[in-house]
Protein backbone atom coordinates (compact mmCIF):
# COMPACT_ATOMS: atom_id res chain seq x y z
CA UNK A 1 0.00 0.00 0.00
CA UNK A 2 1.69 2.86 -1.11
CA UNK A 3 0.59 6.56 0.16
CA UNK A 4 0.75 9.55 -1.98
CA UNK A 5 2.67 12.07 -0.14
CA UNK A 6 5.56 14.47 0.05
CA UNK A 7 5.81 14.47 3.96
CA UNK A 8 6.14 12.26 6.67
CA UNK A 9 3.15 13.73 8.61
CA UNK A 10 1.03 13.61 5.19
CA UNK A 11 1.91 9.99 5.44
CA UNK A 12 1.09 8.99 8.73
CA UNK A 13 -2.24 11.03 8.67
CA UNK A 14 -3.72 8.78 5.29
CA UNK A 15 -3.25 5.90 7.63
CA UNK A 16 -6.09 3.96 9.21
CA UNK A 17 -6.77 5.47 13.01
CA UNK A 18 -4.90 2.07 14.29
CA UNK A 19 -1.69 1.86 12.66
CA UNK A 20 -0.92 5.74 12.80
CA UNK A 21 0.12 5.21 16.37
CA UNK A 22 1.91 2.09 15.31
CA UNK A 23 3.94 4.33 12.70
CA UNK A 24 4.68 7.23 14.95
CA UNK A 25 5.84 4.77 17.72
CA UNK A 26 8.49 3.20 15.35
CA UNK A 27 9.42 6.88 14.03
CA UNK A 28 10.30 8.15 17.22
CA UNK A 29 12.27 5.48 18.30
CA UNK A 30 13.97 5.58 14.35
CA UNK A 31 14.91 9.04 15.33
CA UNK A 32 15.93 8.55 18.51
CA UNK A 33 18.78 6.31 17.53
CA UNK A 34 19.55 6.60 13.94
CA UNK A 35 22.96 8.42 14.06
CA UNK A 36 23.47 11.82 13.11
CA UNK A 37 23.23 12.32 8.92
CA UNK A 38 20.76 10.03 7.77
CA UNK A 39 17.88 12.23 6.62
CA UNK A 40 14.15 11.38 7.03
CA UNK A 41 12.24 11.84 3.62
CA UNK A 42 9.22 10.24 1.90
CA UNK A 43 11.14 7.05 -0.32
CA UNK A 44 9.35 5.05 -2.61
CA UNK A 45 5.96 5.85 -0.88
CA UNK A 46 7.08 5.11 2.73
CA UNK A 47 8.92 7.07 5.08
CA UNK A 48 12.42 6.49 4.36
CA UNK A 49 15.89 7.63 6.16
CA UNK A 50 18.64 8.06 3.65
CA UNK A 51 22.29 9.80 2.83
CA UNK A 52 21.53 13.11 1.48
CA UNK A 53 23.05 13.94 -1.70
CA UNK A 54 25.12 16.67 0.42
CA UNK A 55 26.72 13.51 2.49
CA UNK A 56 27.08 11.38 -0.92
CA UNK A 57 26.98 12.96 -4.15
CA UNK A 58 26.65 9.49 -6.31
CA UNK A 59 23.19 9.03 -4.83
CA UNK A 60 21.87 5.16 -5.20
CA UNK A 61 23.49 3.21 -7.89
CA UNK A 62 19.75 2.13 -9.56
CA UNK A 63 18.66 6.07 -9.69
CA UNK A 64 21.40 8.30 -8.81
CA UNK A 65 18.59 11.13 -8.65
CA UNK A 66 18.03 9.78 -5.51
CA UNK A 67 20.01 10.14 -2.03
CA UNK A 68 21.25 6.28 -1.00
CA UNK A 69 18.32 4.31 1.20
CA UNK A 70 19.64 3.25 4.85
CA UNK A 71 15.85 2.37 5.69
CA UNK A 72 12.35 2.69 5.24
CA UNK A 73 8.89 2.18 7.61
CA UNK A 74 5.77 1.73 5.88
CA UNK A 75 2.13 0.44 6.60
CA UNK A 76 1.09 -2.44 4.50
CA UNK A 77 -2.33 -3.77 3.84
CA UNK A 78 -1.60 -6.24 6.70
CA UNK A 79 1.52 -5.66 8.57
CA UNK A 80 3.87 -3.18 9.39
CA UNK A 81 7.15 -3.63 7.94
CA UNK A 82 11.03 -1.85 8.53
CA UNK A 83 13.42 -2.49 5.49
CA UNK A 84 17.03 -2.12 6.59
CA UNK A 85 19.27 -2.18 3.83
CA UNK A 86 22.19 -2.75 6.61
CA UNK A 87 21.09 -5.98 7.40
CA UNK A 88 20.46 -7.21 3.53
CA UNK A 89 24.15 -6.26 2.84
CA UNK A 90 25.66 -7.27 6.63
CA UNK A 91 25.49 -10.74 7.39
CA UNK A 92 26.66 -10.31 10.71
CA UNK A 93 24.21 -7.39 11.29
CA UNK A 94 21.16 -10.15 10.22
CA UNK A 95 22.65 -13.01 12.57
CA UNK A 96 22.80 -10.20 15.09
CA UNK A 97 18.99 -9.36 14.48
CA UNK A 98 17.91 -13.01 14.42
CA UNK A 99 19.51 -13.73 17.20
CA UNK A 100 18.28 -10.56 19.83
CA UNK A 101 14.43 -11.05 18.24
CA UNK A 102 13.67 -13.81 20.45
CA UNK A 103 14.31 -12.10 23.83
CA UNK A 104 11.61 -9.69 23.15
CA UNK A 105 9.10 -12.25 21.53
CA UNK A 106 9.10 -16.09 21.20
CA UNK A 107 7.07 -16.01 18.42
CA UNK A 108 8.19 -16.69 14.38
CA UNK A 109 10.11 -13.77 13.04
CA UNK A 110 8.82 -12.60 9.83
CA UNK A 111 11.57 -11.59 8.39
CA UNK A 112 12.99 -11.18 4.24
CA UNK A 113 16.52 -10.37 3.12
CA UNK A 114 16.04 -6.87 4.35
CA UNK A 115 12.32 -6.66 5.59
CA UNK A 116 11.15 -7.33 8.62
CA UNK A 117 7.02 -7.48 8.98
CA UNK A 118 4.71 -7.15 12.05
CA UNK A 119 1.36 -8.37 11.83
CA UNK A 120 0.70 -7.70 15.73
CA UNK A 121 1.22 -4.39 17.14
CA UNK A 122 1.95 -6.12 20.65
CA UNK A 123 4.91 -7.87 18.96
CA UNK A 124 6.80 -5.11 17.71
CA UNK A 125 10.28 -4.90 19.63
CA UNK A 126 10.77 -1.25 19.71
CA UNK A 127 13.78 -1.34 21.62
CA UNK A 128 15.34 -3.56 18.92
CA UNK A 129 14.49 -1.77 16.04
CA UNK A 130 15.83 1.42 18.13
CA UNK A 131 19.32 -0.33 18.43
CA UNK A 132 18.92 -1.71 15.13
CA UNK A 133 18.42 1.89 13.90
CA UNK A 134 21.50 2.83 15.53
CA UNK A 135 23.70 0.30 14.58
CA UNK A 136 25.36 1.61 11.96
CA UNK A 137 27.08 5.20 10.91
CA UNK A 138 26.48 7.34 7.92
CA UNK A 139 29.96 6.78 7.16
CA UNK A 140 29.93 2.82 7.89
CA UNK A 141 26.86 2.74 5.76
CA UNK A 142 28.24 4.31 2.56
CA UNK A 143 31.67 2.13 3.10
CA UNK A 144 29.33 -1.41 3.64
CA UNK A 145 27.24 -0.12 0.35
CA UNK A 146 30.30 0.71 -1.72
CA UNK A 147 31.80 -2.36 -0.83
CA UNK A 148 28.74 -4.94 -1.18
CA UNK A 149 26.29 -3.14 -3.41
CA UNK A 150 27.28 -0.78 -5.68
CA UNK A 151 27.75 -1.92 -8.89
Amino acid sequence: MQINTNTVDQYIAQLPENRQEIIRLLRNTILSNIPKGFEEVISYGMIGYVVPHSLYPGGYHCNPKLPLPFMNLASQKNFVTIYHMGIYANKELMDWFINEYPKYFKTKLDMGKGCIRFKKPDQIPYQLIGELAGKITVKEWINEYELNLKT
